[in-house]
């Protein structure tokens, strides 16, 4: 006799009713302050969809124990989902940062027209959410549509969820995205013939992304099929976070003392403090001093193309988080890291470091980091959140912020432009530096890959960084989180709804390029990846470059 689990009663919708679930972080601490959030804004959406003619049914009850009514598990969401009808026109409302693997898995297998619902804000950024999710449900092949808004009041908004509601889908005009293929003029070029050269160098030799423990955070579209990476000759080295630990005992406190000194005596502003809990000390750098000497030293032995560190579950209460390294280490000005024989590791050179183990940003740092080199550019990568943006003097600017660090050649004024502040405890219980400041004024190629399959898509496009009066950076700055480095950019010939509509993350990996190279950049790295076999979309502006 079969004996199966009693099914639980059926959440549906009926005619002109809408469910609406809300999924958000693994981190309690953050759930509870990020609730207030969404119950407002749940009531801008309801009181719309009730203009429209239809009613807001919430698929699932505040928790009075947690103090908030988020999903917070993939338990949690394959439970709610089991009982929600398959056919049921779905909401999925994100108002805080999410981890998408938490529903998307359920939301693959749901038959009904599911919208992603995102708020349009700094503080409490449901936007970087939505992108992560968006990302994961492509990569899944599963069938959505997006939506955003500050307010639920602007046109934009009004109009997508009429359309929403009426047709089951809402698709939004891609047309800044341009596919090219090996058989475009780039290829024949001068900067085609290096990016080919380039591209490959690495299918004959290898990039190896080491990573530890990959899947960060719930983000889906940052864990690649092993196939995807093999095809286009950035395989994968995984290694377990313990691994990092234990490295990092191997660190003399002689070598830990003399890493901190060398930043103190560059000028970093570190803000110190004696509470453990809630301020930084140096205690709490000393062992980040000791991570990135870890993390070199597993890049030399590994001969890794790129190293990154998951960081938060596990490690994040197991050490200080692993920002000032990340940010340190992926610095060509950095202190020389002595291998265990003396050695110095990758002197004067970055080591490219992927922040959040994020596959999606590792390959195109890695690659960028090969193309720059190999041409005699500086090399220096990262990633940003695409956070927030808003207009300024009739121009709208990105609020492009990673959270915790970027290179100190990244920001203005170098490693004596950058500040040291403890990391919010909210998300970082041990602390550790970040390394803020104001990211500098220049020209920059910027990229995101994406799966679909096992094939490799890749957005390029080109913007600039533009060093905002000081009362509108520090507006934003607390408008967003004032510890982390800010980038104020305009992406060429690519808007705001643009990259909400076609983004297929939360990230975007930006180098910094001399406007006198940027078009042979662009060519090369659009080169070097159509010859590793990576299918290429040129974004705006850039298309002119080519």
């Amino acid at each position: 006799m079969l004996n199966l689990p009693q099914e639980a009663p059926v959440i549906s919708a009926g005619a002109n009713e809408v469910l609406v679930v809300t999924n958000a972080d693994l981190r309690e601490s953050a759930n509870v302050t990020c609730w207030p959030t969404y119950q407002d804004f749940s009531v801008l959406l309801e009181k719309e969809l009730a203009a429209q003619g239809y009613k807001m049914i919430r698929a699932h009850p505040y928790d009075e124990a947690r103090g908030h009514g988020f999903i917070s598990s993939q338990k949690e969401g394959s439970e709610l989902f089991a009982r929600i009808d398959p056919d049921a026109p779905v909401i999925v409302l994100l108002t805080a940062w999410q981890y998408s693997h938490h529903i998307a898995p359920s939301l693959a297998h749901h038959r009904g027209p599911i919208l992603l619902m995102a708020n349009f804000d700094g503080t409490w950024p449901g936007l970087v959410g939505m992108l992560c999710m968006a990302g994961s449900l492509t990569s899944l092949g599963t069938s959505y549509s997006r939506l955003w808004s500050e307010k639920c009041e602007d046109d934009f908004f009004k109009q997508g969820l009429a359309t929403w509601l009426k047709e089951g889908k809402l698709e939004h005009d891609l047309s800044y995205l341009a596919d090219i293929d090996a058989s475009h003029a780039v290829m024949k070029s001068e900067a085609g013939k290096d990016g080919i050269a380039v591209g490959n160098h690495i299918l004959k030799h290898k990039a190896i992304l080491g990573l530890h423990d990959p899947f960060c955070m719930g983000m889906m579209n940052g864990f690649f099929p092993v196939k995807a990476l093999t095809d286009i000759g950035m395989p994968l080295e995984s290694f377990s976070q313990s691994a990092l630990l234990v490295e990092m005992k191997k660190v003399p406190q002689e070598l830990r003392e003399a890493c901190l000194k060398f930043y103190e005596d560059r000028g970093m502003q570190f803000q110190w403090g004696e509470d453990e809990a809630s301020e930084l000390t140096r205690a709490q750098v000393l062992e980040q001093c000791a991570m990135m000497i870890a993390m070199a030293r597993i890049f030399k032995r590994f001969g890794l193309a790129a190293v990154g560190v998951q960081y938060q579950q596990g490690l994040k209460d197991c050490c200080p988080a692993s920002d000032f390294a990340e940010g340190a280490i992926g610095s060509s000005e950095r202190f020389p890291i002595p291998d265990e024989d003396g050695s110095i590791i990758c002197e004067g050179k970055p080591i490219p470091c992927v922040n959040e183990v994020d596959m999606g940003t590792a390959i195109p740092q890695a690659m960028l980091f090969r193309l720059l080199e190999a041409l005699g550019l500086p090399s220096e990568t990262t990633l940003h959140d695409v956070r927030w943006g808003s207009e300024y003097e009739g121009t709208f600017y990105w609020d492009f912020e990673i959270s915790g660090s970027v290179p100190f050649e990244h920001l203005k004024g170098g490693v004596a432009g950058a500040k040291g502040y403890r990391q919010p405890p909210m998300y970082f219980p041990l602390g550790g530096s970040t390394i803020g400041g104001q990211c500098k004024a220049g020209r920059f190629v910027w990229a995101r890959a994406h799966y679909e399959g096992t094939g490799v898509i890749l957005h390029i496009g080109t913007g600039t960084a533009y060093e905002l009066p000081e009362a509108e950076f520090n507006r934003r700055l607390q408008a967003t989180t004032p510890e982390w480095p800010l980038m104020n950019a305009v992406l060429d010939g690519v808007s705001r709804d643009d990259l909400m509509a076609g983004h297929q993350s939360n990230h975007v990996t930006v180098a910094y390029v001399a406007e006198d190279r940027i078009a042979h950049v662009l060519k090369a790295f659009a080169a070097q990846a159509l010859t590793q076999g990576i299918k290429v979309k040129i974004a705006g502006g850039a298309k002119a470059l080519l």
